[in-house]
């Protein structure tokens, strides 16, 4: 692995105008924002998947070469296309960051962490079992459901008019997040990061 190796980010989500702002789709968000911080348009990949490819960094030899990238497959499917872009651009598994909705923090809290378990998110767990646990994951608080609500019904939810108030902050701080990663390293991202 070296600094030339590119890397995949990808925001995980539903596809589909229905699904744009749930609570289950903050990865799209976030790689929506990266893509316009990259100055690119997404683009259907063979991978099934929509892709934008920039650098990450100030121009010159410290930069960083970048795939962001959404699946075209529903949530619970995206190892596929995730595991067909590694392979595609020649990315080794310690430079794949996932983004994703947490239920277990609080919400806009990020969690900056490599390996670990899929705490029952189906797209982390359709990614490790086709990939291996040992890529980077950004992990966007979003609390837990109030009362009885159901997690499936919660997370497959709009946020709410208060959350939307600091939503745009959250993603522009997990987008931050994703680039002092690829940057500065996962220590460095963490101790500023991590809350």
């Amino acid at each position: 692995m070296s600094d030339a190796d590119p890397w995949l980010v990808v925001g995980l989500g539903n596809p589909g105008p229905e699904y744009a702002g749930n609570r289950h789709n903050v990865g799209f968000m976030v790689a929506d924002l990266l893509a316009q911080r990259m100055g690119g348009r997404f683009k259907a990949h063979k991978a099934r998947a929509q892709v934008v490819e920039g650098r990450c960094g100030a121009p010159g030899p410290a930069s960083r070469r970048v795939v962001v990238a959404k699946p075209s497959s529903y949530m619970n499917v995206s190892g596929g296309p995730t595991t067909a872009l590694r392979d595609f651009y020649k990315v080794p598994l310690a430079h794949i960051i996932a983004i994703h909705d947490e239920l277990d923090i609080d919400y806009g809290a990020l969690r900056l962490k490599l390996g670990g378990g899929d705490n029952g998110h189906n797209g982390l767990k359709s990614i490790t079992k086709s990939l291996g646990a040992d890529y980077h994951r950004i992990r966007f608080g979003i609390g837990r459901p109030p009362g009885r609500m159901q997690v499936a019904d919660f997370v497959l939810k709009d946020f709410s008019s208060a959350e939307r108030r600091e939503l745009d902050y959250f993603v522009d701080r997990a987008a931050d997040a994703v680039e002092a990663l690829i940057l500065d390293g996962l220590e460095r991202a963490q101790s500023t990061y991590s809350s």
